[in-house]
């Protein structure tokens, strides 16, 4: 088991793992001040092509991360589920009716089916019943049409990428763009992949190995919504380790293993100074940290930053959405929830909360909107 950290030895960490997480383009963050100083920051923040550029191509396609990336991303996201056969694959979640075109496929239709994943029930077809020659038959569709119509004519262009196929469009287009883009899974569902034999804890691990990307300097990082699974990357690899949390609920594999511990009880002030003994950055809902008021607007920013900061982590909030039916509701441009909206003007009052970076759908209105609190600063 890795040794816990004191608090100083995590705030040095975060100083020194911060540099990889912007390894991708910006400079290093600079490690969160004491608890009782305003907290510094440099020059550049994060801005992560959440599941690629997803505001604009269906979500987890290599078409969606390349146009993050040229959008000026630091980093991409891809989320990372597992075949029958063990390969790493990019989707949201293992069920994939909505978000492939599976059930046209007849080949397929008796691997429909219904499963309990961390104490939800689902109906579809799963990847862990499909092996990788198998969905490579598919093709990747929108999640949401009704609210991207913009990427509905894209429905069929693109195949299921696997993370190795990910991994060698990061490298290509490092060398194209002349900065290292960063690349940051999130592996989901760690223990029930774990319940069928298939980790994808160690492939990640064998994975960022092959590719170089498992040192302290590698533009990469690891993330999870549970908390063992991070509990034993600590030391395995030198990338910095995101906690990702929820405003509700509790981690499944805390509710796997018995333990009662809730969301609200990670990001409390003890329990962020737990999370520091194994993770670098916290990344929280968004509304953990600036939630909206009753009337849909954004309210006042809670503690959570602070406390963050105060226990040696870095914050990196997730998802920001363009589309109104998204955005706080002083923010909206007319009546259509598909419309976009003043995106930026949201993202720049978490920049002005002190977040460290940002997890957006629409990485143009990261960097646009880094770029404005920037220049406030100057």
């Amino acid at each position: 088991m890795p040794v816990p950290r004191t608090a100083a030895a995590a705030a040095t960490a975060v100083a020194l793992t911060a540099a990889s997480l912007v390894a991708a383009g910006p400079a290093a963050l600079a490690a969160p001040a004491a608890p009782d100083a305003p907290v510094a920051l440099t020059d550049e923040l994060l801005v992560v092509g959440h599941r690629g550029a997803s505001a604009y191509r269906p979500e987890h396609t290599l078409a969606a991360y390349e146009l993050a990336a040229r959008m000026g991303a630091d980093m991409i996201e891809p989320d990372l589920v597992m075949t029958a056969d063990g390969v790493l694959v990019d989707r949201h979640e293992p069920e994939i009716s909505g978000t492939t075109d599976v059930a046209d496929h007849p080949e397929l239709a008796d691997r429909r089916t219904t499963k309990t994943i961390d104490g939800v029930t689902h109906t579809g077809w799963f990847t862990e019943d499909l092996t990788l020659a198998e969905l490579k038959t598919l093709r990747a569709v929108e999640r949401v049409p009704e609210l991207r119509q913009r990427n509905t004519p894209y429905d069929g262009a693109y195949e299921v990428p696997t993370f190795e196929e990910v991994l060698q469009l990061r490298e290509r287009l490092s060398a194209e763009l002349g900065r290292e883009v960063g690349v940051i899974p999130e592996i989901k569902h760690g223990t029930y992949f774990d319940s069928l034999g298939l980790s994808m804890e160690e492939a990640v691990v064998a994975a960022l190995r092959e590719h170089g990307l498992d040192g302290a300097d590698a533009p990469a990082a690891v993330q999870s919504f549970e908390t063992a699974n991070l509990r034993e990357l600590d030391g395995e690899v030198d990338v910095p380790l995101v906690q990702l949390t929820s405003p509700t609920g509790s981690p499944a594999d805390l509710v796997a293993a018995g333990d009662p511990r809730t969301w609200a009880d990670v990001v409390s002030p003890a329990g962020l100074a737990d999370v520091a003994e194994y993770a670098d950055v916290l990344g929280p809902d968004k509304s953990q940290v600036i939630p909206l008021a009753a009337d849909g607007t954004l309210g006042e920013p809670t503690s959570l930053v602070t406390d963050a900061h105060a226990a040696g982590l870095l914050v990196v909030p997730y998802t920001f959405r363009p589309e109104n039916d998204y955005l706080p509701a002083e923010l909206d441009l007319g009546t259509d929830p598909a419309a976009h909206g003043l995106a930026d003007a949201e993202l720049l009052a978490f920049w002005r909360a002190g977040v460290d970076g940002v997890f957006t759908d629409a990485p143009d209105t990261g960097v646009e909107s880094r770029a404005t609190f920037l220049a406030e600063r100057s």
